[in-house]
């Protein structure tokens, strides 16, 4: 199964976890003291917000996969179209290790597609994507921590 995944940046974080607490009709699954992080069956989303002092508004989208399997189909799907893919083992961001990999699409916004391994107490920080464009809280090229 895949679940959509949208990371909005913040400006203030219990403000945003009432808002969307109450859209949702759900409490986040992760709050953290700069994150939180709602994983939703319908609409089928992972949806987090943040408020490390990027600028409010959407950060990055992505596809969530549950198996290796599945991430190597979508990095298929990535290569296939020709764009720029950069690949993370082990990546630690948004207090999670991850295997991903990421794109920009043609407006600057950061994809990401990714399989979650474990939990982990740090919000983190990957490396860096090959463009400017592109510069979400979790993208390689952003200062995650």
């Amino acid at each position: 199964m895949k679940r959509f995944h949208i990371h909005m940046a913040v400006d203030d974080l219990q403000r945003n976890i009432a808002f969307y607490s109450a859209l949702f009709q759900a409490e986040p699954s992760v709050i953290q003291e700069d994150y939180a992080k709602w994983m939703l069956d319908d609409p089928c989303i992972n949806f987090a917000i943040s408020s490390r002092g990027r600028k409010p508004g959407l950060d990055h989208l992505g596809i969530q996969v549950e198996s290796d399997q599945e991430l190597e189909k979508v990095q298929q799907v990535l290569t296939a179209a020709a764009l720029p893919v950069i690949e993370q083992k082990q990546a630690a961001c948004c207090y999670a290790e991850s295997d991903k990999y990421w794109t920009v699409d043609p407006q600057g916004i950061a994809w990401e597609a990714f399989h979650s391994l474990k939990g982990i107490p740090l919000f983190g920080k990957d490396a860096a994507l090959p463009t400017d464009q592109a510069a979400s809280c979790c993208s390689p090229s952003a200062q995650c921590g």
